[in-house]
């Protein structure tokens, strides 16, 4: 028995409007695919280029702190002053342009993936590159990875709104450039893809498609930063062997250790931009501060400047002592903490990695000395494992934490160790009330909105008042 034609229409009109519902899903999937593709090779052009230029910047200013009187006589003077103008550019240049371009700049992307925050795209991508040169150029203790994730996030926002994609697409576009512009920074891309995953955590929408996103762009973007820096590994050493399953509980107590610190850190941190921002100093004063700082110090002390990698092979030498590498450890805290405070432009990650190094292999060192038995672990395994803590302990992403150091080093033999170490470290700081410190810094950013707003606000009012009565009066 034939169907006729009119119940044969009926039946075939929703089988067709499904497969041209479906068709419309996966060319917007696809294409969404795509444009994370491209984010990734943006992110990754713009991280590699920041990383080339911060390197020069970085051997002209060894070469001064080698040999001061390059500049003439009076060559620290004439460096300080060089500092100063530097540091002074970039943090003018934010306080005018762009304020969200200040810090490390995850804690905007935190808000604005939560609709807290803008993305001004246009002034913070320019402000954000050539003010953290500016700033991490003459030594000052802040890292390149805060720059090159708000670079990718900003980024990432770029593509969309260029682009026109609907709303919905704002998530996983801006996480995807966040997730590049880590793993530009560290050539670490499972670290990236899993810093969104893990630290920003109920602001980044995860499903499927997000995800996918996130580990292109990740990859694309460390592929096109390698092939511009010429780097595989970011900071070569030797390769370790994991340690025997016995001596696994001393990194448990490491970790303990690595916590406290890192709860000091995060509040000493806290306090500081607090004390800077009742201060509210000119920022021609905070910059000759930061420069007579760093000058002073890095002509003496070179080590105790800057947060480039290239100062974690002295720590490897094997010339330090217990005592000069916990004052390292303790003065690179203080210096860091204050350049973060002023609120120059410039990250905390690799100021904290190479603290957790610091540390780590004073604690190596003693345990040799003083435990004989387990005089077979090597300082720099403590080293590697401090990297990794002292990141969780701070951050609490203790997953996040491990991969970095395994991507940075190659130590793959050590994750059981860093696994343990790094799950403490994080644990002991959340049990004692230490929040991570990207949610902290986030809160600190909301309330100064509010309360700026709430000033502009107040002067409208004023003025209006003032107009009103200067009309009555007429």
């Amino acid at each position: 028995m034939k169907l006729p034609f009119s119940a044969l229409t009926s039946l075939r009109l929703p089988l067709l409007a499904r497969h041209r519902t479906a068709f419309k899903t996966n060319s917007a999937n696809a294409w969404m695919i795509f444009l994370a593709i491209g984010i990734g090779a943006l992110t990754g052009l713009v991280g590699g280029a920041f990383r080339l230029l911060l390197v020069e910047l970085g051997d002209l200013r060894d070469v001064f702190f080698n040999n001061p009187k390059i500049l003439g006589s009076y060559g620290l003077f004439a460096g300080i002053g060089i500092a100063a103008l530097s540091i002074f550019i970039g943090l003018t240049a934010v306080r005018k342009l762009a304020k969200e371009a200040g810090g490390s700049g995850i804690q905007e992307i935190e808000g604005g993936l939560d609709g807290l925050r803008p993305f001004r795209w246009k002034r913070v991508i320019p402000v954000k590159f050539f003010a953290s040169l500016f700033t991490i150029g003459p030594g000052l203790l802040l890292g390149r990875e805060g720059p090159t994730v708000q670079l990718g996030a900003n980024i990432g926002k770029m593509v969309k709104d260029i682009f026109r994609q609907p709303e919905q697409q704002n998530n996983p576009l801006v996480s995807t450039g966040a997730a590049a512009g880590l793993a530009a920074a560290f050539d670490a891309p499972l670290a990236g893809m899993l810093f969104v995953i893990e630290e920003m955590e109920g602001h980044f929408r995860f499903n499927f498609l997000s995800l996918s996103c996130v580990m292109l762009g990740s990859a694309v973007a460390t592929i096109v930063v390698s092939m511009i820096t010429h780097t595989r590994v970011v900071i070569p050493m030797a390769v370790y062997d994991m340690p025997s399953f016995e001596s696994m509980w001393i990194f448990l107590i490491f970790g303990l250790c690595v916590g406290v610190l890192g709860l000091v850190f995060n509040t000493l941190l806290l306090f500081v931009l607090d004390l800077f921002a009742r201060l509210n100093l000119p920022p021609i004063f905070l910059s000759f501060m930061l420069a007579c700082i760093v000058v002073l110090i890095g002509s003496q002390h070179i080590e105790m400047v800057g947060a480039d990698f290239g100062m974690i092979g002295q720590i490897f030498s094997g010339d330090n002592t217990i005592t000069s590498l916990l004052i390292l450890f303790g003065v690179r805290m203080m210096l860091g903490i204050i350049c973060y405070g002023t609120g120059v432009p410039g990250g905390i990650f690799a100021p904290m990695i190479i603290l957790g190094i610091t540390f780590g292999m004073a604690f190596g060192i003693a345990v040799q000395e003083f435990l004989p038995g387990l005089h077979m672990l090597r300082p720099e395994i403590f080293a590697l494992v401090g990297m990794g803590s002292f990141f969780s302990a701070a951050v609490r992403a203790p997953l996040t934490g491990v991969l970095l150091v395994v991507e940075m080093t190659s130590n793959y033999e050590l994750v059981l160790p860093l696994v343990l170490a790094a799950s403490a470290a994080a644990v002991l700081t959340s049990f004692l009330g230490n929040k991570p410190i990207y949610a902290s810094l986030l809160g600190r950013t909301l309330a100064a909105a509010k309360e700026e707003k709430k000033k502009e606000l107040l002067k409208k009012k004023r003025q209006s008042e003032g107009a009103e009565g200067e009309a009555m009066a007429e």
